[in-house]
């Protein structure tokens, strides 16, 4: 391994990460078709140790998906629907009245929060109070109920999806929550092609068997590898200043982000930005981060945390045009 001096066990885990890589692709691909570079956000997400909000229409194979990942990496995993009656306790847990050897007593009955990898299913369906639920497991990975604080398992990655916010019965997520998310994943329609071979195979026989590639050791090794990887001054510099210039306080901000954004993103898309070109570097064996693994994850990083205002709806902008933009701006 040729990233940085490692250990013999950080450099059997960097051979086991790409021997693995293609046999990983590969068994996601037995159930997922296209959606390459869905794919390879989610995973680097999961090898750099971040959590993942999908959006998209019903109907994208987005449940699907995460549980392959779940599959491919043999983790515990749970699946909530979110729904607008939810509650908190529905999430994290609650206690409960249970005869012990020492009499009746408050018994804490852990939620389906405590897992490796926990599907929240259309996270957008239900109201703000029970989205906040997450908070702290995402940030913390525990969960405080009744003034005692409960660890969860590691690695522990919150794969949320959501419908688009224009459906009816969603509750657009917090800043604050959207925030503790690494990358907001677009995942669209397939092109014909490919949307024609997903009908032939799942109306003509069971998916294939998918098969445990990796672990859940060997992804808390990833995760120390990819913080290894060394970037240069220069490149986290300029993901500073890119996730600086989204900010229309900011005196650096070039006008039309001034004119079109009501909030910009905080120092940890900065942070996120970086990390993930880590993890974009390792997964495809590079000694070092560029400004085009910065660019490249711009989108997923800084899509949920850039808030439009009215004059920018009014005049047909995106937040993905106002990153595209701001990228050739400072580029």
């Amino acid at each position: 391994m040729s990233l940085l001096e490692t250990t013999e066990e950080q450099e059997a885990a960097f051979n086991r990460l790409q021997d693995g890589r293609s046999k990983v692709e590969a068994e996601l691909g037995k159930a997922i078709i296209g959606q390459k570079s869905v794919v390879e956000q989610i995973l680097l997400a999961l090898i750099s140790g971040g959590h993942c909000i999908i959006t998209g229409a019903p109907g994208l194979a987005k449940t699907l998906l995460v549980k392959s990942v779940a599959q491919v990496f043999d983790l515990n995993f749970q699946r909530i629907q979110f729904t607008p009656d939810l509650m908190p306790a529905d999430i994290t847990g609650t206690e409960i009245l249970t005869d012990t050897p020492e009499g009746r007593q408050l018994v804490f009955a852990k939620g389906p929060i405590f897992t490796n990898l926990l599907l929240a299913d259309e996270i957008n369906r239900t109201p703000p109070k029970t989205q906040s639920a997450l908070l702290e497991a995402m940030q913390e990975h525990q969960v405080t109920a009744a003034g005692a604080r409960h660890q969860l398992s590691e690695p522990f990655f919150v794969l949320a999806t959501q419908n688009p916010v224009e459906m009816e019965g969603t509750y657009p997520l917090p800043e604050a929550q959207l925030d503790r998310f690494l990358f907001n994943v677009l995942i669209d329609y397939l092109p014909e092609a490919d949307e024609i071979e997903v009908v032939k195979q799942t109306t003509s026989k069971d998916h294939d068997a998918i098969n445990s590639i990796f672990s859940a050791e060997d992804i808390i090794e990833f995760q120390s590898l990819v913080r290894k990887v060394p970037v240069s001054d220069e490149v986290v510099q300029f993901a500073v200043k890119l996730a600086a210039s989204t900010r229309p306080s900011d005196s650096n901000a070039p006008d039309f982000i001034k004119e079109w954004i009501s909030w910009g993103a905080g120092t940890r898309a900065a942070q996120a930005l970086v990390l993930a070109s880590k993890a974009l570097a390792l997964w495809h064996s590079r000694a070092h981060v560029t400004k085009d693994d910065i660019i490249q994850l711009a989108p997923p990083v800084l899509r949920h945390r850039i808030l439009l205002n009215y004059r920018a709806e009014a005049e047909g902008e995106t937040v993905e045009t106002v990153i595209q933009k701001l990228i050739e701006s400072i580029g």
